[in-house]
Parts: structure tokens; C-alpha cells; sequence
């Protein structure tokens, strides 16, 4: 993110968002001769009820302060959803902008003691989706969430993770639409900057998408994974606020086939339930896991051998 970008944010979000709005989305004839993507600077402005030139400046930060009204009508034009107006809204302010002081993220001791007694994988994460604290059968779900990671990072960098997940290109596009939201306007975040920056030089898939200044939340919701000791999980996912940092749970239906191999992967860990900051405990655990489905599958060609 340049320091132009982070000095326009409204502009850089209008000529992102109507790259994506078709001619025939807006009710437009397409013509043969466009040059760009999407609704030209002169449509959004007729659509919109405003001056061309007024919309320029938008675009370009030599006005930083339309009315409701107008944002109102670009959010019509450029078919924004409730939360993607909401952060358009967000990027107006006729106040500037103070430094903020970045805080280091804490787990409170009370949020270690709940990850100790769950029996399902939680774990805390920052708004960066730094891991802070997980607990063990979290990490033996994935190693990826041992506190010291960063979830989206591992997703569009690690080939292990990608093969995790089941759906990859829809999570990409939900992390990294959920990592725009949670930034909002603290684009001077040090850490922001820094994952920006890596990720940006690192993956094209982040580039391309990071481009498109998508917005989402991603708080609950149904994912499906890949596990490589116990095959297939479908498990829910709750993402619950606690002081300024998110504990996340999955779990699986009751019952379900998911269920069981939750209970496996618990059994085959054979270790208290309880959170690491350092992952010590989780080095051996995928090696752990491996041996003892190995011995399981063994005992079971015993009887066969027998005859």
C-alpha cells in the first residue's frame, strides 16, 4: 500500500468498485470501443446525479468530503451491499486523521483458561489473523494454527494449507475481503503495512484481489477441510469478539461422521487439552499422529495374518 493509496483511500475505493460494474449491470449500452473495465468516470457521475467533474475530484482526493446523499447515490450506482457501504461511509471523515498508537495484542489469562477446557479446537487470533493462542487440539487439527503464524499468510503462501482446505480460491477471497474490513481506515498500522507489503510481493492471488477493495465479514459460518490423518471435516465456525481480539471455535455436527473423526483426532493426541504460546508441545504432534495410525492399521491386518 503506497502512501498515495493510504492518503486517498475514497478515491482508490470508486475507480476499484466501478472496474467491477458492467454497462449492462448499470443498464448501459457496452459499445465496441470501451478501453477500460467497468463504468467509465463520466457514467458513475450521470448515474450518480452529480457533475463529471465533481466526481473527478472524488476519484483523484481533492475532495474528501461529499455528502451522505452523494455516497448514497455511488453506492446505488456501483452496487454496493449493506457492508460494503458501510465501509464506504467509513472512508469519509471531516476531521483529520490522528497517529495511531499501535497497542500490542494480549490474551487475557481468563481466555487461556477457556481454551484449556473446550473440547473442540479454539484459538485466539489478532485482527491481522495473527495466531496469539490456540489449544492442543486445534494444533492437531492444523499445525498452521500454533500461536506465531498468521492465518492468511498460510493460506496464500503455504502449499499445505491450500491443500487443507477444501475450497481454496472461495477462502482467499473471504480472508483477504475480511482483512480490507478489519483494517478499515488504520492504514498507518505497522502491522497492517507489513503483511500488505509481504503479501503483496509474495502472492498473485493477493494482488489481484487486494485490487478489487472487496469487504465481508467473516465471522461464522460452514467450511470443509482436508485433514491428512483423519480424511475430510465438515465443521462449523463461530468467531466471537473479546477484547479487541477474536476467539474462534470449530465444531463439528453431533453425530455426524465429522464428529467422530474429531473424537479419533482427541484420542490420537492422548494429551491434555490445553493452550501453547510457544508450540512446544506441537512439534512431535503431526509425527505422533502418524505412528499411532499406523500401529491402528497394523493391528487391524493382525487377524487376517493370523489365518
Amino acid at each position: 500500500m503506497t502512501d498515495e493509496d493510504r492518503a486517498n483511500l475514497l478515491g482508490g475505493y470508486l475507480r476499484a468498485r466501478r472496474a467491477l460494474v458492467t454497462p449492462e449491470q448499470a443498464g448501459l449500452p457496452a459499445g465496441g470501443n470501451r478501453r477500460v473495465p467497468g463504468l467509465r468516470r463520466e457514467e458513475v457521475a450521470m448515474l450518480a446525479g452529480i457533475s463529471a467533474d465533481y466526481y473527478l475530484r472524488l476519484e483523484r482526493g481533492r475532495d474528501k468530503n461529499p455528502s451522505p446523499q452523494v455516497l448514497e447515490s455511488l453506492a446505488r450506482v456501483l452496487h454496493l451491499d449493506e457492508l460494503e457501504q458501510e465501509y464506504l461511509l467509513s472512508l469519509v471523515g471531516s476531521r483529520p486523521r490522528r497517529q495511531r498508537r499501535r497497542k500490542p495484542e494480549r490474551v487475557p489469562a481468563r481466555l487461556h483458561q477457556l481454551l484449556a477446557s473446550v473440547q473442540i479446537p479454539a484459538f485466539v487470533e489478532g485482527r491481522a489473523f495473527d495466531v496469539l493462542a490456540s489449544n492442543q487440539l486445534a494444533i492437531a487439527l492444523s499445525p498452521r494454527l500454533q500461536p506465531g503464524h498468521n492465518r492468511l499468510r498460510s493460506l496464500l503462501l503455504d502449499p499445505e494449507e491450500q491443500a487443507f482446505q477444501q475450497d481454496w480460491t472461495r477462502s482467499a477471497e473471504g480472508f483477504i475481503a475480511a482483512f480490507r474490513k478489519s483494517i478499515g481506515d488504520d492504514v498507518d498500522n505497522t502491522r497492517f503495512v507489513e503483511l500488505v507489503g509481504e503479501l503483496a510481493l509474495s502472492s498473485e492471488r493477493f494482488r489481484t484481489l487486494w485490487a478489487r477493495h472487496d469487504v465481508r465479514r467473516l465471522e461464522g459460518g460452514t467450511t470443509t477441510v482436508n485433514h491428512p490423518v483423519v480424511g475430510e471435516l465438515r465443521l462449523h465456525r463461530d468467531k466471537l469478539p473479546v477484547d479487541g481480539l477474536f476467539l474462534v471455535l470449530y465444531y463439528p455436527d453431533s453425530g455426524s461422521e465429522s464428529d467422530e473423526k474429531l473424537r479419533l483426532l482427541a484420542s490420537l493426541n492422548q494429551t491434555p487439552l490445553i493452550p501453547t504460546r510457544d508450540g512446544s508441545q506441537a512439534a512431535d504432534l503431526g509425527a505422533r499422529l502418524e505412528r499411532q495410525s499406523d500401529r491402528a492399521k497394523r493391528n487391524d491386518r493382525l487377524p487376517e495374518m493370523a489365518h
